[in-house]
């Protein structure tokens, strides 16, 4: 076995600055010259994407003929993905967290999901950029700004299609030498911000105003923004690497490139290590020039794609995927030749300890005052460590000198430990992702679960979510979507498909209770089931959703409607069930609605029908009555029809009212006596109205009883009428009696008859 060397042995200078380079993979593809292709690569250790470019004239039989192919790799060279493109040239490939977008030159882009191969959703940014085309492109993680024909810069926000919106004018006459972006994390107005280099300085552009910040070293062929945002390296049409702060406040250094390198002309690639050096490509020629413009040189064949990282540089060529930083602080204490940090005593007392060497003692005896500081100082250098065993032997030293501590927080610890496990396991050759500790803290846990994701690594990605103490259900829900996309679709009637659906409704239900995802909505998995046109598998995944509120949505989406309606009325929640009878009631036909209402077929929806007729009593009576005469509620339709004609002022609408609730009383054996006293009360109130026609309305008398109708025809001296109504409604002669005894005391003119 080969023994493993130190990590000195990378290490350069530039000055007194220490910068390494690491050769974390050897590519497993084929390519032999990356200049074919144009070139784009995710942040943090993310996948590469690559299409053959076709401006430039290549050997016949060098590439395979046929449309151009997008080819997406992990940074150890192993193929993801291929997508055919069979639009115009395209003028950007950029990587998000889960997704590839590319941009053709007309103003169209597609936004790739990378875990469902050949998927994509495509957008415009209109008809007026199709037609002036696009010269150039530059994005960052949710948006992008663009360089139309007609030399003005256009902003996009997000990947769904939005409207381009202008910048303020650019006043360009021509194209501009070069120009780069400032994404609204990292302006200092918060808003996206353009800087381009005309005639001898660089404007600065956003949406609201042009700035010419009037430097006058231009023009410039490179404008490249460092990591933070703070500065930035400027390369001069006349061969010099210009570094200034972003606000052109600070002048920070100045190098003339052709005492670096002794290429022709200006380089061709230029990119940040970090915020602390510039690199400079040429081909396969690589320069890192520090700030007095002392420089390390690396050479690849035939030539290196440059990924600016926050912590670093990333050099993609045919044979290896490097890794080139400023060595750490805490790598530096303690590797460093003739340190004598803490860090580095600590680190040898374990050597002397392991040896049986009495300079161990010696060793702690020494740093006891600074020891903590030494174990904090292994913890951090372990993190920035690519090579396992220096990572285990740096914890070994930390916890070595926490023996000798009396008191001593083992979080740091645990959590190093923790994170090593997890940066590990997504370094591995075959997972291909080089990210390394800073970045991994600066972009999250969550960020680097949702790369593993949107490549399907869900079981790893469900490992890490549990060894971190994360929640699983954003990896269920990606597991559980895949495994509907990728399965038959199922939609056929047959016993086949229902016993597909079956099976795969079985799988995630029980994955999803074996890994602890109470917090995944199956309602959410239902619904890109029924996107997917499995309907049959939604409302089989519906079934298990606890949540009434969740269900019942989707499943009127599905035209599920019924049992929308009964999982509305199980839940036991009156708005929801609400929510159901007037969807459904604004959709279907009447009969179709009454249908499903009805309680012969359905009891257990009678809470729903209960409710419906609250509702319509207080908001719409005629649903009621329509709802009643369905349903053949006789009883019912008559007291609704009474209970309107109490209602009504108007004369003859309480008389068409009585009369419909005789009707209704009518028609039914068990209600003669119900149907003989509203005929009754018809008759009465017709011979009402009709006295008080007769009598000019005079007097008003619709409304009252028999014996007030009486009373008040004696009162009035109207004897005779109202010795009609007595005879017509046989009153009897002791009721008659009284009634005229009680007109007699309220007024003596009842004894004289008009």
């Amino acid at each position: 076995m080969a023994a493993i060397l130190p990590p000195t042995v990378t290490w350069d200078t530039i000055q007194d600055v220490f910068y390494r380079k690491d050769e974390i993979y050897s590519m497993e593809w084929k390519i032999s010259d990356l200049s074919d292709y144009i070139v784009t690569s995710a942040r943090n250790g993310g996948p590469i994407a690559m299409i053959r470019d076709e401006r430039k004239i290549m050997l016949l039989g060098k590439h395979p003929p046929g449309k151009p192919k997008i080819y997406v790799y992990t940074s150890s060279g192993i193929l993801l993905n291929t997508f055919t493109w069979d639009l115009t040239p395209p003028i950007l490939l950029h990587f998000t967290s889960q997704n590839l977008i590319v941009l053709s030159d007309e103003g169209l882009y597609r936004v790739y999901d990378l875990s469902n191969s050949g998927e994509y959703k495509q957008h415009t940014l209109g008809s007026d950029v199709a037609e002036m085309g696009l010269v150039n492109a530059q994005a960052w993680e949710d948006g992008m700004i663009v360089l139309t024909g007609g030399l003005e810069y256009l902003q996009v926000s997000g990947w769904s299609g939005g409207r381009a919106i202008r910048l303020s004018p650019s006043g360009l006459s021509e194209l501009p030498t070069s120009w780069s972006t400032l994404s609204p994390d990292k302006s200092p107005t918060g808003h996206a911000q353009v800087l381009f280099s005309t005639s001898s300085t660089i404007i600065t552009l956003d949406a609201l105003e042009r700035i010419d910040q009037r430097v006058s070293r231009g023009p410039f062929s490179h404008i490249r923004v460092s990591p933070n945002g703070r500065f930035l390296a400027l390369i001069t049409v006349f061969g010099s690497l210009w570094v200034v702060s972003s606000d052109f406040s600070r002048n920070l250094s100045e190098v003339d490139i052709g005492e670096l390198s002794d290429s022709a002309g200006l380089p061709e690639k230029v990119e940040w290590c970090g915020d602390n050096a510039v690199v400079l490509g040429w081909g396969g020629k690589v320069i890192v020039v520090g700030p007095a413009g002392d420089s390390l040189k690396y050479y690849y064949s035939p030539s290196a794609h440059l990924i600016g990282e926050l912590d670093g540089l990333r050099v993609i060529s045919a044979t290896s995927c490097d890794f080139i930083q400023k060595v750490p602080d805490s790598s530096l204490a303690v590797f460093r030749p003739g340190s004598t940090h803490p860090a580095s005593i600590l680190y040898d007392a374990l050597d002397h300890f392991e040896r049986k060497s009495p300079k161990a003692d010696e060793s702690i005896r020494s740093i006891r005052p600074e020891l903590a500081d030494a174990v904090d100082t292994c913890i951090q250098a372990a993190g920035r460590e690519f090579e396992v065993t220096w990572q285990r032997k740096l914890l070994k030293a930390a916890q070595f000198g926490r023996a000798f501590m009396d008191l001593y927080n083992p979080s740091e610890f645990v959590e190093m430990a923790q994170t090593l496990k997890v940066l590990n396991a997504v370094r591995y050759f075959e997972v291909g992702i080089p990210i390394t500790y800073d970045q991994y803290i600066t972009s999250s846990p969550s960020y680097l679960i949702s790369h593993l994701i949107s490549r399907n690594l869900h079981l790893l990605a469900l490992r890490i979510s549990q060894h971190l103490s994360l929640r699983p259900d954003p990896v269920l829900k990606h597991w559980a979507t895949a495994k509907i996309t990728r399965s038959n679709k199922g939609i056929d009637p047959s016993d086949r498909g229902v016993a597909e659906d079956e099976q795969v409704c079985e799988a995630i239900v029980e994955k999803f209770e074996k890994e602890g995802g109470r917090g995944v909505s199956y309602a959410e998995i239902a619904k890109k089931a029924w996107e997917a046109g499995r309907t049959r598998l939604a409302t089989m995944l519906l079934e298990h959703e606890a949540q009434a509120a969740e269900q019942v949505p989707l499943l009127l989406q599905m035209k599920q409607d019924k049992i929308a309606l009964t999982k509305a009325v199980d839940s036991g929640d009156t708005d929801l069930v609400y929510r159901v009878l007037l969807h459904l009631r604004s959709t279907l036909t009447q009969g179709d609605f009454f249908h499903i209402l009805d309680d012969s077929i359905s009891p257990n929806l009678k809470p729903a029908v209960n409710l419906l007729q609250v509702y319509a009593r207080q908001a719409d009576r005629q649903l009621l009555r329509n709802f009643y005469y369905q349903d053949d509620r006789r009883t019912e339709s008559a007291c609704l029809e009474m209970e309107e004609a109490g209602q009504s002022q108007d004369v003859n609408d309480r008389i068409e009212h009585l009369k419909a609730a005789a009707k209704r009383f009518g028609e039914s054996k068990e209600r003669a006596f119900e149907a003989k006293m509203v005929e009754d009360a018809q008759r009465l109130l017709i011979l009402q109205e009709a006295y008080e026609r007769e009598l000019a309305h005079k007097f008003k008398f619709t409304g009252l009883s028999v014996d007030e109708f009486i009373h008040r025809l004696l009162i009035e001296g109207f004897g005779k009428r109202a010795e009609r109504v007595r005879a017509d409604w046989k009153v009897p002669d002791k009721r008659w009696s009284r009634i005229k005894l009680r007109a007699d005391r309220v007024s003596p003119a009842a004894r004289v008859d008009r």
